[in-house]
């Protein structure tokens, strides 16, 4: 074969072949720029060209023509032989499993260390004739010099990245297969696709968002009528501003509920990161009923456009295989280069510890950006030692090996991290040093207990003599049991996750109305309601749980200010049920300092740093023995242990709205913005549920998604008595 000869795709639909070697060259102009950000440039670089080696031979040549005759073939490995290539250069020398295991796994995603060597081994053994071809090809294409030069100063960069830490080499080798990844489908979609290529071009830039917040914030500041709350505000937006100047890092954004943390965070995320010259803004969020707040809130300062929001993406087949159908699926996968993106908690950490292809090929983006965790006190205490190890490694600056990112912790409960290891002698930066003082002068609320058990009788008999009043329970069940208590209340409304976001958001919008009208409103809801949610009750009651749960309820109690004091009133439901797990600790840790300590205690910020050092020491923070198999470069162990959600979700359309034509919007021509638009309409149901409900769902033909034939009560959303494991993230 002469080198023109070696293609890398089928002809897209001008009829044009995508020739090999202007694909490994493009794949590493694009991995290398973005492996800049975290100092290891050359390392992706070999990465890329060393990917799809295995496709300069002509059996890889010969299913590539049967493929674009129309033709039904098997699919031809090629991954594995750009592995071997590195396996055989550099078996012998430290961090070997840099430079393979991400180009062995770039479509089947990262393996475990062991597995790979085995399989290069077997390879180097027993197929001699096909690494012959590719090195011979390697030759032919000239390009057998340069990667040689890449491989020695990959393996400098490794040296002085690692520094022996296997964390950091474990690290390391994700991102760097982060940047081969996004950069061999970005170099694909140019050749399948110029036109969406193109479109990916346009993008706002942090100047222009910056520029519109300080427009919005001006407008904002001189129609703003004085109080305490707005001074407040005040204070925490110019010491944001403030903090903005100091370098990046990790630091706390601690703020009483009402005070202003979705703007004022923002505020320093967008100033801090042109000051520094950062890349982008990821706000991460727990809740999917939150999310869309929240862009909403940034939309409206900044425009439209300026905010992708990401919340969970389908995901495309693995495998190797080239038809353009596949590979068309393959490119609608997120890659996150926007200048804002507001995601999920579970979307951006279950892609740090992914392996699949399609969920880490935006990691790298994290790479000098900021990144903003909204209501940090949600992470699950049971994958805490790996999930702050991963943001120290994000915090710790480039020179020192690490990736150049600010990290903001953000919440007005904030978790003593300081009580684990990993971040015990790490320095954490306060945006708003006086906090406490915040939290003292914004007692709007008084808590009350109410020592002796209610049944739901006893508690429906004291809710319906309110006018305004949110209760607040700790499961899907209890919120549906003491619904039926009140007996159909025309006045009561329900929110949980058995209700589709469209749904929750009409509701919300009803009962803001009626707050603001001064009607007769009753709210029974699940914490769904407590982090971010605006709104502003006079009363809330609240059934004993986490410490922090219940200060995020008293969160939606005289939020604004405009009364003398609302009402906070702690009670024990007698038929109540809790999660299990860390909550069902939190329960009882909470109610052991509530029983220690007067109701007013809970203005105190010291009592959630008291709380949450209790919590930190009896629940084990890497239940899941995640560190080791980390250090082992066990990728899809990895992968499988750390979950936010212990159990799968899967997405369910229900008969809600316009749920009908968005799903068959999405059908016609899948794509994540088809995707995101029928969000609203689904519900995430576990796995085993869909199995116990087979009877309700339909399955939508191709993908892993459901319908909802059963009941959907107006009220209630989705009937069925489920378990409830949760309903803590979404």
């Amino acid at each position: 074969m002469t080198t023109v000869e070696f293609r890398a795709h089928t002809p897209n639909p001008k009829g044009e072949w995508h020739s090999l070697q202007e694909h490994l060259q493009g794949v590493c102009q694009r991995a290398g720029r973005f492996a800049e950000a975290f100092g290891a440039p050359n390392l992706s670089k070999a990465l890329a060209y060393l990917h799809d080696l295995g496709k300069a031979r002509a059996a890889f040549q010969d299913y590539l023509n049967a493929v674009a005759s129309g033709k039904r073939v098997a699919g031809e490995p090629h991954a594995i032989w750009g592995a071997v290539v590195a396996y055989l250069a550099l078996r012998k020398r430290e961090g070997w499993e840099a430079l393979a295991l991400p180009v062995m796994g770039h479509h089947a995603g990262l393996p475990e260390r062991g597995e790979a060597s085995s399989k290069l081994e077997e390879a180097l053994r027993e197929q001699k004739g096909a690494l012959e071809e590719v090195l011979t090809a390697l030759k032919s294409m000239g390009q057998m010099a340069t990667l040689q030069d890449h491989l020695q100063k990959a393996l400098e960069e490794l040296q002085a990245k690692v520094q022996g830490d296997p964390y950091r080499l474990e690290f390391l080798i994700r991102m760097a297969f982060s940047t081969l990844v996004d950069a061999d489908y970005l170099d694909t979609e140019a050749h399948f696709s110029p036109e969406t290529a193109r479109l990916r071009q346009r993008t706002y830039r942090l100047e222009e968002l910056w520029n519109a917040f300080q427009r919005d914030q001006e407008a904002l500041l001189q129609g703003a009528s004085p109080s305490p709350v707005n001074e407040v505000r005040r204070e925490v937006y110019q010491a944001c501003l403030q903090a903005a100047e100091l370098p990046p890092g990790l630091f706390r954004l601690t703020v009483p509920t009402g005070g202003g943390k979705t703007r004022s965070g923002l505020a320093f995320a967008l100033k801090h990161a042109l000051t520094h010259g950062l890349q982008r803004i990821v706000v991460a969020i727990p809740y999917t009923s939150i999310i869309d707040q929240t862009a909403e809130v940034y939309r409206g300062i900044l425009g439209e456009e300026a905010v992708l929001e990401h919340h969970s993406a389908y995901e495309p087949p693995l495998g190797e295989e080239q038809g353009e159908a596949v590979l068309r699926q393959r490119l609608a996968t997120e890659n996150w280069d926007a200048p804002l993106v507001v995601t999920t908690t579970v979307q951006l950490f279950e892609s740090l510890f992914a392996n699949r292809p399609s969920k880490m090929r935006k990691i790298h983006r994290l790479a000098r950006s900021v990144i903003l965790l909204d209501e940090v006190q949600t992470l699950p205490p049971t994958l805490l030692e790996p999930t702050l190890e991963a943001l120290r490694l994000l915090a710790t600056p480039v020179e020192k090996g690490g990736y150049g990112a600010t990290v903001v912790l953000s919440t007005a409960t904030q978790p003593a991290f300081q009580a684990i290891p990993t971040f015990k002698e790490l320095p954490i930066r306060e945006i708003v040093p006086n906090y406490p003082e915040h939290f003292a002068r914004l007692q709007r609320v008084a808590y009350e207990r109410i020592e002796d058990p209610l049944s739901w009788e006893e508690l429906a008999e004291k809710v319906r003599k309110r006018c305004q009043i949110m209760v607040v329970l700790n499961t899907r069940r209890d919120a549906l049991a003491f619904l039926s208590a009140l007996r159909g209340d025309p006045d009561t409304f329900h929110l949980s996750t058995l209700l589709c976001p469209a749904h929750r958001r009409e509701i919300l919008q009803e009962v803001r109305e009626r707050l603001r009208e001064g009607k007769p409103v009753r709210l029974v809801s699940t914490q769904v309601v407590e982090a971010g949610v605006d709104l502003d009750f006079p009363e809330v009651w609240r059934a004993v749980g986490p410490l922090d749960r219940v200060v995020q309820a008293a969160g939606r109690c005289n939020r604004e200010g405009r009364l003398a004091q609302g009402r906070v009133v702690l009670f024990w439901p007698r038929e109540g049920t809790s999660p299990r797990g860390p909550y069902r600790v939190g329960i009882e840790k909470a109610r052991l300092l509530l029983t220690q300590n007067p109701p007013e205690r809970l203005h105190d910020p010291q009592l959630y740093e008291a709380y949450f050092r209790e919590l930190f020491t009896t629940v084990e923070t890497d239940a899941k023995e995640i560190q080791n198999y980390r250090k082992g470069l066990d990728y899809p162990e990895v992968a499988q242990r750390y979950r936010l959600i212990p159990e799968d979700t899967v997405p369910v359309v229900v008969p809600y709205g316009e749920w009908r034509e968005r799903l068959e919007d999405f059908q016609s021509a899948p794509s994540m913005e088809r995707w995101r638009r029928l969000q609203p309409y689904v519900v995430g149901l576990f796995r085993h549920q869909v199995k116990a409900f087979r009877e309700f769902l339909d399955p939508v033909e191709g993908w892993d998604v459901y319908v909802w034939r059963g009941g959907y009560d107006p009220k209630r959303g989705l009937v069925a008595d489920y378990d409830d494991p949760s309903d803590l993230v979404v």
